[in-house]
């Protein structure tokens, strides 16, 4: 009586393992064939994303072509503002496209160079102003650089449509898996773009009021500039002076347009970092590395105490500007006073942590950058003229002088008017003070957690 049961219950496991093997089996392959649909989905989206930007790169040569050969203001400022569309969307299309060992590091360095200059001349035009020659050798510079660049992308995309050439991460993928590439395809494609990126032309340097002007890479701290440098030991000092502790150990160096000496102090649930200039040994920043626990004080509290720290560190005539608080932090910044002008470009960030009231965080280095004794002549343009230029559709609750920072970083004097709209909205609106120019219109958020101007 035993084998035949003991047989029954082999024949039913084999049934089973039978049963559960196909499932596995089924299973297997319909997870392949899914998986090899999302890669070849993948593969389409890269192919138009590359489609996408040679057409942007060709939109972009057309539109530099037509700016070159423009004979009156009007039309430059209409084919620069193509300029800047045709540099977007070139922009979206290259943040599509796999990395990895691909880099468009000079592609994507000439999209947003180009894009950024026609965007300032656009604003220089608007203005009233004229390109200079310089202006227009740049554009036509330019113009010649992307039609070579547009002829070798359109180059790559034929061979991408021919089958020529496929993206290597996807063909290796595909191969992985023991499917077919798409007939006639092969790989080479990171090579090629590196060849591309190799034989990049020559960028013109581009000097102007814009975030990746050529100028800037040169820039040197307006504070600190012509002072003496100062040894690593003296650099400790004012480490531990400023913090008013000691025990500190020694980091390193960081190198740039703001060399510094690196310092930090390790406790029991608590890392502090400081750093210090090699010239002029001014502190440039102080972090805490402790999360703060359950706040006990009030941000105005935070602000008063961000204040004092300040003041017994000697920076004066500083004047709180706006302050956040999150996570436990309040964040404070202070702007420069100078015979009643406000310099936003002096600006100096105080965190205080709400749980015990100490400072945790000091960041100077806009103000090291650009602090000095400035010329501030009266406005060329009067407060009436100014206020003129202000929406009618808002209503000016105050005004004061100040000196706000460029794109360019440069800087600005202008007339400052915080404002009102009819739905209770706060906006800061900033007014030229020497061409009567609107330079920018901030957004004013206020809430329990504080100000902030977007």
């Amino acid at each position: 009586m035993k084998k035949p049961r003991s047989a029954a219950l082999v024949a039913s496991f084999a049934a089973l393992s039978l049963a559960v093997v196909t499932i596995l089996a089924v299973l297997a392959y319909t997870n392949h064939r899914a998986a090899v649909f999302y890669r070849r989905q993948t593969y389409n989206c890269y192919r138009r994303s590359f489609n996408a930007l040679a057409a942007g790169i060709g939109e972009l040569d057309s539109a530099l072509q037509k700016c070159v050969f423009s004979g009156t203001p009007g039309m430059v400022r209409l084919t620069l503002t193509r300029v800047f569309g045709a540099a977007e969307t070139a922009k979206q299309a290259l943040g599509a496209l796999p990395r990895g060992d691909i880099e468009f590091t000079r592609t994507s360095g000439f999209i947003s160079r180009t894009g950024d200059y026609a965007f300032a001349l656009t604003k220089k035009l608007s203005g009233g102003e004229a390109l200079s020659e310089e202006e227009s050798r740049n554009l036509k510079t330019l113009s010649e650089t992307a039609s070579v660049l547009s002829g070798n992308l359109f180059e790559l995309l034929g061979e991408i449509n021919n089958g020529k050439l496929t993206f290597g991460e996807l063909a290796d993928a595909e191969k992985r898996a023991g499917e077919a590439l798409p007939e006639g395809a092969g790989g080479g494609f990171s090579e090629r773009v590196k060849a591309t990126e190799e034989e990049f032309p020559e960028i013109p340097s581009l000097i102007y009021d814009g975030p990746f002007s050529t100028h800037i890479s040169g820039m040197t701290s307006r504070m600190i500039e012509g002072k003496p440098e100062v040894t690593r030991e003296r650099a400790l000092e004012i480490a531990e002076d400023f913090l008013g502790a000691g025990s500190l150990s020694f980091d390193g160096k960081r190198a740039g347009n703001l060399p510094v000496y690196r310092f930090s102090r390790r406790t029991s649930g608590d890392a502090v970092s400081i750093e210090v200039s090699e010239t002029g040994g001014a502190v440039v920043n102080m972090y805490s590395a402790r999360i703060p626990g359950d706040a006990s004080e009030e941000s105005a509290d935070a602000a008063g105490t961000a204040a004092r720290f300040l003041e017994e560190r000697g920076f004066g005539n500083m004047r709180e500007s706006y302050r956040v608080t999150r996570g436990g932090t309040t964040t404070v910044n202070f702007a420069y006073e100078q015979d009643g002008v406000i310099c936003y470009t002096d600006l100096i960030k105080v965190d205080v942590a709400l749980d015990t009231g100490e400072v945790s965080g000091f960041e100077a280095q806009g103000y090291i950058m650009h602090h000095r004794a400035r010329e501030l002549p009266p406005p060329q343009v009067s407060e009436e003229e100014a206020r003129g230029k202000v929406s009618k559709e808002l209503k000016i609750l105050s005004r004061s002088l100040a000196v706000i920072p460029t794109d360019g970083k440069n800087e600005a004097f202008c007339h400052e008017f915080k404002c009102e709209a009819s739905d209770g909205r706060r906006y800061i609106v900033y007014i030229d003070a020497e061409t009567g120019r609107e330079e920018r219109v901030l957004i004013l958020i206020e809430d329990e957690n504080g100000s902030l101007a977007l």
